[in-house]
């Protein structure tokens, strides 16, 4: 009976760390990482070069622990002589939240915007403020399991997590608009954005992500309060 316990118990262990082994988890530092976010549209002849600024993050050290990239293509160019494939409403609505936010009637591109606020520097700069601990869970099911542990625990405030799976070295050849004649690569692109609301007391929650869109390699998670656009912790890395 006791080889039989050891060996129910033996697999079962196996099977425990069978599936924690194909998770793969992505987890934040105590200190606060920007978000940074691109309003972009391959209509715009303007925005090639913010997106190669954004590229370029793929090779800096920062990238994933004090930077989170993101380029949400917007739909208003769409009817301007090129309709972008990347391109979404709830990308221009979600730049037109920020707008009203900050009492601005009008969106351009390209447009950077970090941590919630209109960010016009070349240069992105370090932080000390501490945004709590962010641990993210994708297994092979691609259900997300998402953990915070805020810097300040509060029992009246709602967290709130967001996620959006991310295109890298997409390409795209442009035969009208601004941009006619060209072959336009995208880093980051925003290919679905969820959101959902952490629970009271433990900030815990699950979802399952989508299924992969093309060219999907990464993820970008970040938590706000419920209501508020400002990230305070923000995570993401390749997902393959």
């Amino acid at each position: 009976m006791r080889t039989v316990i050891h060996f129910l118990l033996a697999t079962s262990l196996l099977l425990t760390a069978s599936a924690f082994a194909g998770d793969t988890i992505f987890q934040s530092g105590p200190q606060q990482a920007h978000l940074l976010e691109l309003f972009t549209s391959e209509g715009c002849s303007s925005c090639p070069p913010a997106e190669e600024h954004l590229s370029n993050l793929q090779s800096d050290p920062r990238l994933w622990k004090q930077i989170v990239p993101i380029a949400f293509h917007v739909d208003y160019w769409d009817n301007l002589g090129w309709p972008d494939r990347f391109a979404s409403h709830a990308y221009t609505e979600r730049q037109q939240s920020f707008a009203r936010e900050w009492g601005n009637g009008s969106v351009y591109t390209p447009e950077f915007v970090l941590d919630g606020h209109e960010f016009l520097g070349a240069e992105i700069p370090g932080t000390s403020v501490s945004g709590g601990n962010l641990t993210v869970k994708l297994n092979s099911s691609r259900i997300l399991s998402v953990q915070y542990q805020p810097a300040a625990p509060s029992s009246t405030v709602v967290w709130q997590a967001h996620v959006a799976t991310l295109g890298i070295a997409l390409k795209n050849d442009v035969n009208a608009g601004e941009n006619s004649g060209r072959r336009l690569r995208h880093d980051f692109v925003a290919l679905s954005l969820l959101s959902l609301a952490l629970h009271p007391g433990t900030n815990f929650a699950t979802l399952t992500l989508p299924p992969p869109n093309e060219g999907e390699k990464a993820i970008a998670i970040w938590i706000t309060q419920a209501d508020h656009s400002a990230p305070v912790q923000a995570t993401g890395g390749w997902t393959r």
